[in-house]
C-alpha cells in the first residue's frame, strides 16, 4: 500500500489484546540475529555439494530465481486473480467477501491464492520454470511433479504469524518420498514484515505430530527457538526446502506487504500416503500425546 495510514486502519488488530499476542510470539518464537548468509545467485549455479548440503540442513536460498519480468507478471497476475480479472484459481480471506467494497480491502484482507496452476498462465510459467525444475530434479535424483501451488500474502500491520510446522503434516503434501517446497519473495520479505525462519536439520527427526493450536502446527513448546534461522529475501529471491523442514513466519508488524509464491513438488515415483499412514505419522491419535 502507498497509503501507510489507510493500510493500518483496513487491516489492523481487532483489540489491544490480539496485538500483544502477535508481539509476544514474535518476540518470544522467533529469534532475529541470526541471519542466514550461506547462499547462491542462480539456479544454474547449483552444484553436487550444495544438492549434498542441502540434504544435510534441509534447505537452500537462491537469491535471484525470478528476474524482474518475472516478478511483475507474478504481482500483476495475483492481482487480477484478487479483482476477478483471472478467473478459476481461489482466494483465502480473513473477512467475508461480501464485506470487501473496494479493491484495496480486498487486497488487503487476501491471506492467500492457491490452485493456480491450471487457471492463470503466468503463475503456471513459474511453477514450470526450466530453472525452477532443473533445481527439484537435481534435489531429487529424478523427475519432478508439482503437487501444491499457493500464493501467500501477509498485508501491512497485521499480517498472520503461520506457526512453526512441516509442510507434510497437511494432507495434500503427504507422500512417502520427501517432498520440496520453493518460497520466492515478490516484494522484499524481511525480519519485520514475516521473512521465513527454518530450524536447520530438523528434518532429520522425521514427521513430528501437529495439533490445531493457532493454525494446525507444531507444539510450541517443542520449537527450538535457540536455533532458529532467519532467512530475509529480496524480490525473486527463493528459499527451497524439504518438506519435513520446521519453519514458520512471524506476524508482519510493519507497514510494508509481504507476499510471495510458494509451490511444492514431489519426485514423480512418490506415492500419497493412506490416511492411516499420515495419522501414524503427523498425528497424536495413535499415542493421544498432548502438547
Amino acid at each position: 500500500m502507498e497509503n501507510n495510514k489507510d493500510a493500518r486502519t483496513l487491516y489492523s488488530y481487532e483489540n489491544q489484546e490480539e496485538q500483544q499476542l502477535a508481539l509476544t510470539i514474535a518476540q518470544t518464537l522467533y529469534r532475529y540475529d541470526n541471519v542466514e548468509s550461506d547462499r547462491i545467485r542462480t539456479a544454474e549455479q547449483l552444484t553436487e555439494h550444495q544438492v549434498k548440503r542441502f540434504w544435510e540442513r534441509g534447505y537452500l536460498v537462491i537469491d535471484e530465481v525470478l528476474n524482474g519480468q518475472e516478478i511483475s507478471d507474478s504481482i500483476e497476475a495475483l492481482m487480477d486473480i484478487l479483482f476477478d480479472r483471472s478467473l478459476g484459481s481461489k482466494v483465502q480471506y480473513v473477512k467475508p467477501k461480501s464485506e470487501l467494497r473496494t479493491e484495496e480491502e480486498r487486497e488487503l484482507a487476501a491471506r492467500k491464492v492457491h490452485d493456480y496452476v491450471d487457471h492463470e498462465p503466468r503463475l503456471r510459467q513459474i511453477a514450470y520454470q526450466a530453472g525452477i525444475m532443473g533445481v527439484m530434479e537435481k534435489l531429487f535424483g529424478e523427475g519432478a511433479k508439482v503437487v501444491q501451488d499457493q500464493a501467500l500474502l501477509k498485508p501491512p500491520t497485521g499480517g498472520a504469524e503461520k506457526p512453526w510446522h512441516q509442510d507434510m503434516a497437511y494432507g495434500p503434501l503427504a507422500f512417502d518420498k520427501s517432498v520440496i517446497g520453493i518460497w520466492i519473495a515478490l516484494d522484499p520479505a524481511e525480519l519485520d514484515n514475516g521473512c521465513m525462519h527454518v530450524i536447520p536439520y530438523s528434518h532429520r527427526d522425521g514427521a513430528i505430530p501437529h495439533y490445531a493450536v493457532r493454525d494446525w502446527q507444531l507444539c510450541d513448546l517443542s520449537v527450538q527457538v535457540e536455533r532458529d534461522v532467519a532467512v530475509p529475501l529480496k524480490p525473486g529471491g527463493a528459499l527451497i526446502f524439504s518438506g519435513l523442514l520446521h519453519h514458520g513466519t512471524p506476524p508482519n508488524l510493519s507497514t510494508k506487504r509481504r507476499r510471495a509464491l510458494q509451490i511444492h513438488y514431489a519426485p514423480e515415483s512418490a506415492r500419497k500416503l493412506t490416511p492411516q499412514e499420515y495419522k501414524k505419522l503427523f498425528t497424536n491419535e495413535m499415542t493421544g500425546a498432548e502438547c
